[in-house]
């Protein structure tokens, strides 16, 4: 079982990536550069806000995972 949990710590981390990538590209950038004054407030908000918690909080639960944190002997 805390194999399964070291493989699926991995695809938490490429998880991350790929929202961080994608949350980047299609919804911060265009937002910002499309010259509404809504759509550059989402996107600073996207950009700023969201991104760092949603792909870091990501990330961070798959390195925890990956280096045993959550491993069944720890008492």
């Amino acid at each position: 079982m805390n194999g399964l949990k070291k493989i699926l710590g991995i695809l938490w981390i490429a998880v991350a990536l790929v929202v961080g990538y994608f949350g980047t590209t299609v919804l911060g950038i265009p937002k910002i550069t499309s010259g509404k004054q809504e759509d550059l407030v989402f996107g600073i908000i996207i950009l700023f806000v969201l991104m760092p918690i949603i792909s870091g909080g990501m990330a961070i639960f798959g390195y925890y995972s990956l280096i045993g944190e959550y491993s069944d002997d720890k008492i």
